[in-house]
């Protein structure tokens, strides 16, 4: 009688035995989960940029030429001395006087008041700008204070009210530009007559302005020809910084646009903004040997640029589009099927694959209009083996 409970034992250690086997078999043939890294959807700030090299450049520069024909004097100063219009650069001995050349100084005269009529009229035009610029930011911030203009106009309305003024001021330099330029050219003409009854008088070169020497053309003493380029000279501090894009950059570059300067030798990126975009385009041959349409963009700095010079090497990021506060994904988790993007999210350990729409990217993150919600836990550069439903593991160090 006490065989059939012991054989009934048997049969059931027996199948609970085989059932174990089998459940380990299985778990040890099972696919292991795929190794992912991770990132969620978050919100916050997000700017489109486009980077490139830029290079500083002096606003306002000017070159003295040589007034007359003549015998060039030694030039004692050196390149980043400041100077004066006291200062006496250089002198020249002028040459033997002949009709030719007088004619030549009264025509130049008439070309530069020309130019120095056309500065004041620029002027004018200018000033009458920043006038109403200043009208409409007035009644852009009184809107504004009161809910019923959008910020971006606000804005809009503030950058034009400032670059309006920065123009008037360049303005302002190129009229006083084409002043002293008369004055040359009539001391000139002044010396030349002078010379028929006081021969061997000297004629000096003289700064227009409080400036900088940036660079000294002719050092030696020397005969030089009438017009011949001397010395150029600057302002010391006042910068623009020319950035070439390629013209398909440019077109996205609006006057106003933010700009950073980076990498450019201080502690600290210095903020500048975009004061115009250059009507016409030149031809650039890459470094691959492709010729390229550039386009220049000038920046005025904003922040003090102490330290820097003219010709000096930065890099700049113009800012296209900036949103403080959008729902945002990291580039590297988007795929394509067909013409839509998607995205592998993981839930419940599982791969789920979701379509999504997104709006600006820059290369690193990008906005998401439509598909997932904020949290959300995301799988950075997609194998190509991942399937919808598929089991995952988040790496450690994620």
């Amino acid at each position: 009688m006490s065989t059939l409970p012991n054989r009934h034992m048997k049969r059931v250690v027996m199948t609970v035995g085989a059932t174990v086997i089998v459940i380990l078999v299985a778990l040890a043939l099972r696919p292991k989960p795929t190794e992912v890294e991770t990132a969620l959807v978050t919100r916050g700030p997000l700017q489109v940029t486009v980077d490139e090299d830029g290079e500083t450049r002096a606003h306002d520069r000017f070159t003295l030429a040589a007034p007359v024909a003549g015998h060039l004097s030694r030039i004692v100063f050196h390149e980043g001395d400041q100077v004066g219009p006291e200062t006496t650069l250089a002198t020249i001995s002028p040459l033997p006087l002949d009709a030719r050349e007088i004619a030549e100084i009264r025509a130049r005269i008439e070309a530069a008041e020309a130019r120095k009529h056309e500065a004041n009229q620029q002027l004018a035009r200018w000033e009458s700008d920043h006038r109403q610029a200043t009208r409409e930011f007035s009644r852009a911030r009184l809107l504004s204070s009161e809910g019923i203009m959008p910020q971006q106009q606000f804005e809009q309305a503030e950058s034009k009210q400032t670059s309006t003024a920065e123009e008037v001021k360049a303005a302002e330099s190129r009229l006083q530009a084409a002043a002293a330029e008369v004055e040359r050219e009539r001391a000139g003409l002044v010396s030349l007559e002078a010379r028929r009854s006081q021969p061997g008088k000297l004629v000096a070169i003289r700064p227009p302005i409080h400036c900088r020497i940036l660079r000294i053309l002719e050092k030696s003493e020397r005969v030089v020809p009438l017009g011949t380029p001397i010395i150029v000279v600057s302002n010391p501090k006042n910068l623009e910084i020319v950035v070439d894009l390629l013209s398909a950059d440019a077109v996205k570059v609006q006057s106003g646009a933010s700009v950073m300067v980076e990498n450019w030798g201080g502690p600290r990126p210095l903020h500048a903004r975009v004061r115009t975009v250059e009507p016409y385009g030149f031809t650039k041959v890459s470094a691959l040997g492709i010729e390229e349409q550039r386009v220049n963009v000038i920046a005025d700095f904003v922040d003090p640029s102490d330290g820097l010079g003219d010709g000096y090497r930065v890099d700049v990021r113009i800012v296209l589009w900036d949103n403080p506060n959008v729902l945002r994904i990291p580039a590297s988790s988007l795929f394509h099927i067909g013409q839509q993007w998607n995205v592998f999210a993981i839930e419940n350990g599982r791969v789920r694959r979701h379509p999504v729409e997104i709006g600006h990217r820059n290369p690193s993150e990008v906005e998401l209009t439509k598909g997932l919600d904020e949290g959300a836990l995301v799988i950075l550069h997609p194998a190509t083996d991942l399937r919808d439903g598929g089991r995952v593991e988040v790496q450690q160090n994620q």
